[in-house]
């Protein structure tokens, strides 16, 4: 899979060079969140449809465990390695961008599976929602116990109930489960209606959307300047040791290669949407830059340029 004669790919490489340049190409924001819901609904209904035809099988149940397994363990991985260096605060925080996902960077890599023909399961949509929230949940428990050692004011303290319903009600979330629910029970029918929105349009919006991102992506690589070298290396470092760490168990549970590239995939992205919104709210101690920066200005453009193409071709030679 060659990324860079890929059409959607040149378009980001190209917003991140109009970002560069200065230019006043903008996208406006009700466009991008229109086009951010877009595609993950398409995914969604691509998602539903593929279930409706497999069914559930012990090995769909399989990679879905495994997809929160990897939800779990990289976060508190990341936070353990990062509190030797950093503040705690700042290493939860940091910890939790790393151990959420990107929708965007799961969805780049769908189409470049496709175009490889490349078989992937419907239900990895499932697993990316399903990746989105334990990160988060475990840097708020982290930040809470974090708040009392240092402190007995619990002005900040953020409840778990409250958090819990943040991370599952969020409106990306609940459209992307949704639009699944819609393609598992509307089925062949429902794919034959909704083929002109769902994979006709897909592809050109995709396109669309990466524009935006690299001109978003362009600005928040000026962030960077001055944030603790740690951060920047942990940027380089951790997303493809994730994504080994995912090879690893993917291979060891004979997980289906489009599967496991898609696995590693997300577990070497991270979130610079859902999870931002919620720490900006839950630890104002921490600066948003630091992990807004690294997530958005180093780590999602490596992995849509050069990640998805060689985390494919890892995946291909153990295969």
């Amino acid at each position: 899979m060659n990324n860079l004669t890929d059409p959607s790919i040149l378009f980001f490489i190209f917003g991140i060079f109009a970002g560069f340049v200065k230019s006043n190409l903008n996208i406006p924001e009700p466009i991008s969140r229109f086009l951010s819901l877009y595609l993950l609904m398409a995914l969604g209904l691509k998602g539903g449809f593929a279930l409706n035809h497999s069914g559930f099988t012990n090995e769909i149940a399989l990679s879905l465990t495994l997809a929160i397994a990897l939800a779990v363990a990289i976060p508190l991985l990341g936070y353990n390695v990062l509190k030797h260096k950093l503040g705690h605060m700042d290493a939860a925080a940091i910890a939790a961008t790393y151990g959420s996902i990107s929708a965007v960077t799961f969805i780049t890599a769908t189409q470049a599976l496709d175009q490889a023909g490349i078989v992937y399961g419907g239900h990895m949509a499932a697993a990316m929602a399903l990746m989105e929230s334990p990160a988060i949940i475990i840097a708020i428990i982290l930040a809470n116990r974090i708040r009392l050692k240092i402190s007995d004011a619990k002005a900040h303290h953020t409840s778990i109930k409250h958090i819990f319903h943040e991370s599952f009600t969020d409106g990306g979330q609940l459209l992307l489960l949704g639009s699944v629910c819609v393609g598992l029970i509307s089925g062949e029918i429902g794919h034959k209606v909704m083929t002109p929105f769902s994979i006709d349009l897909f592809k050109g919006l995709l396109a669309f959307f990466l524009l935006d991102m690299g001109l978003v992506a362009s600005r928040s690589i000026t962030e960077l300047k001055g944030k603790p070298l740690i951060t920047l290396v942990y940027a380089f470092i951790a997303p493809p040791l994730h994504a080994l760490i995912a090879l690893a168990l993917c291979h060891f549970c004979s997980i289906p290669l489009g599967d496991s590239i898609l696995l590693m995939i997300l577990a070497a992205s991270a979130s610079y949407i859902a999870v931002p919104a919620i720490l900006r709210h839950s630890m104002p101690e921490v600066n948003p830059a630091l992990y807004m920066g690294t997530s958005l200005g180093i780590t999602f453009p490596l992995n849509i340029i050069f990640g998805i193409p060689i985390y494919s071709w890892i995946a291909h030679f153990f295969a």
